[in-house]
C-alpha cells in the first residue's frame, strides 16, 4: 500500500509526524510525504499559479521519500502525484493531516487539510482528512487509530470522489466516548471578526473568536459529535452541485 501524505500545518508539524509513523509502523504502508515549508491553514483548495513552485527533497523518518514545497496543501498533492508518477510509483491512497484543529461543519470549506484531500480525489485516489480539535493539539492517539483502521478495513477501496473526513476531540484516548458517523453541520463563532485598531486612514480587523456551544445533541451532526466528546467520521464529496436546485434554475429561465 503506497500512501501520499500531505498537510497544511507544515513539514515540522507534530500531527504530520504522528500520522506518518502510524501509517508506516502500524498499517504497514509505504509513505510518501509532500508538505508545505510552513503554516498554510485556511487556504482551502488554493493552488499556486503564475510562479514556479520550489520542491526540495528532505529526510523524514518512516517515509520512503519526503519533499517540502513552497506551495499550498493542494499543490502538495497535485505536484506530489506527478513527481511520484514520473518515478513510476503508483499511489493507492491520499491522507491529509493530522491537522491541529478540527475540520467540521462549514469550516471544511476553508480547510487546507480538506482541500488537500479533495485534490487527492481530483487526482483519482480515495482520500482521507484527519484532524484533532485543538490548534494546540496534544492527543493524537485516537486519530491515528482511526487512520490505521481506515487503511486496514477499507484497503483504500471506495469511490475515489469521496473524502473520508475524520475528526477527534483533543482528549486522551480513554476519555473519548466513541465514534459517530456524521454529516456536516453549522460551525459558528462568537466574535469571529474583531476590530483591531486604526492607523491613519487604515482600519485593521482580525479573524478569531470562540466556537459556539450548542445545547442539542444530534448524533449525526459532526460539529455536535466533537463538541460532546465523540470522534466524527463523515463522507465529503468533491462535486459541489446542488442537484436538488437544478429544477429551480430551469424554472427561472435565466438568460432565456
Amino acid at each position: 500500500m503506497n500512501i501520499l501524505v500531505a498537510n497544511d500545518d507544515g513539514i515540522k508539524a507534530r500531527g504530520l509526524r504522528e500520522l506518518v509513523d502510524a501509517l508506516h509502523l502500524r498499517a504497514g504502508a509505504t509513505v510518501y510525504v509532500f508538505a508545505p515549508d510552513g503554516q498554510r491553514s485556511a487556504v482551502s483548495h488554493a493552488i499556486t499559479l503564475g510562479r514556479k513552485v520550489p520542491v526540495t527533497q528532505v529526510d523524514y523518518d518512516n517515509a520512503e521519500l519526503a519533499f517540502v514545497l513552497d506551495g499550498t496543501p493542494a499543490d502538495c498533492v497535485a505536484l506530489g502525484e506527478k513527481i511520484l508518477r514520473d518515478r513510476e510509483i503508483e499511489i493507492d491512497m491520499v491522507f491529509a493531516g493530522i491537522n491541529h484543529g478540527s475540520n467540521v461543519g462549514t469550516d471544511t470549506t476553508y480547510s487546507g487539510t480538506v482541500g488537500a484531500a479533495i485534490e487527492g480525489c481530483i487526482q483519482g485516489y480515495p482520500s482521507v482528512a484527519v484532524s484533532v480539535d485543538s490548534h494546540q493539539a496534544e492527543y493524537f492517539e485516537y486519530a491515528c487509530d482511526l487512520a490505521v483502521e481506515t487503511v486496514e478495513k477499507t484497503g483504500g477501496k471506495w469511490d475515489s470522489e469521496i473524502v473520508i473526513n475524520i475528526n477527534t476531540p483533543n482528549l486522551p484516548k480513554d476519555e473519548i466516548k466513541g465514534v459517530r458517523y456524521t454529516v456536516c453541520g453549522d460551525r459558528e463563532y462568537i466574535n469571529d471578526v474583531q476590530y483591531a485598531g486604526t492607523e491613519g486612514d487604515t482600519s485593521y480587523y482580525i479573524y478569531g473568536g470562540e466556537p459556539i456551544h450548542y445545547a442539542e445533541d444530534q448524533e449525526d451532526i459532526d460539529v455536535l459529535a466533537i463538541q460532546n466528546g465523540y470522534a466524527s467520521i463523515s463522507p465529503l464529496h468533491k462535486d459541489m452541485t446542488a442537484t436538488y436546485a437544478k429544477a429551480d434554475i430551469e424554472r427561472w429561465r435565466i438568460g432565456k
